[in-house]
């Protein structure tokens, strides 16, 4: 039995053509079952409904043999043991700084004032602006980050931006682009072994829907 972690929402829904093109269909749906193991119709194959962040570490630790998961999370939550064969190409986005329309940023950056930023991307956002030479406060929040420049919880958020409406929406704008952002498979290291050969015909068959 192969089994793929996969997370509800928009990488669920991006990955459910891929899936179909590599020969693979999930014969539930998630938004409408309860059912946290989804059977498929390949006998050998399930696929388990978790978190977006436990994505990397049930494949990890062995409970799943693979998993399709954001750039993002890889970064944040580590990587370490996992073998990512494939960028998928889908559920892209991108992180990004934005504040306030009416904050001066530029300014605020070049002076090395401290920054207070709201996000729930602590590694990424501390790597970027410590290369930046920017000291800043990090507070860390799980949604509607939007918010934070609003009330004066913080001067700037560091947050995953796909079409940029809902900043539009809430007065914010982007003032800068950290890295692009896309959905990666990783696999278990001790499964490609123990699996080899039904894992590597999903991973060939995924390039082959990827490339198509």
């Amino acid at each position: 039995m192969i089994t793929l972690a996969l997370s509800k929402g928009r990488i669920f829904e991006d990955a459910l053509p891929l899936l179909k093109a590599a020969g693979m269909e999930v014969l539930d749906d998630p938004d409408t079952s309860r059912k946290l193991i989804l059977a498929t119709n390949r006998a050998n194959v399930r696929v388990l409904v978790v978190r977006a962040t436990d994505v990397p570490t049930y494949v990890q630790y062995g409970g799943a043999d693979l998993g399709i998961t954001g750039r993002d999370t890889l970064l944040e939550h580590g990587s370490e043991g996992l073998y990512q064969p494939l960028d998928l190409q889908i559920a892209k986005c991108r992180i990004s700084v934005a504040v306030r329309a009416d904050f001066d940023y530029a300014s605020a950056v070049k002076q090395g004032s401290r920054l207070r930023v709201a996000t729930k991307y602590l590694a990424i956002t501390r790597e970027f602006f410590a290369a930046k030479g920017v000291h800043i406060d990090l507070i860390k929040l799980y949604g509607s980050m939007e918010l934070a420049p609003l009330t004066g919880l913080a001067d700037a958020i560091v947050d995953l931006v796909s079409t940029g409406s809902t900043l539009k929406a809430n007065q914010l704008i982007e003032v800068e682009h950290i890295m692009d952002i896309s959905a990666r498979l990783v696999v278990n290291q001790a499964s490609l072994k123990l699996k080899q050969v039904p894992i590597r015909g999903l991973i060939d068959a995924l390039a082959a829907a990827v490339n198509s």
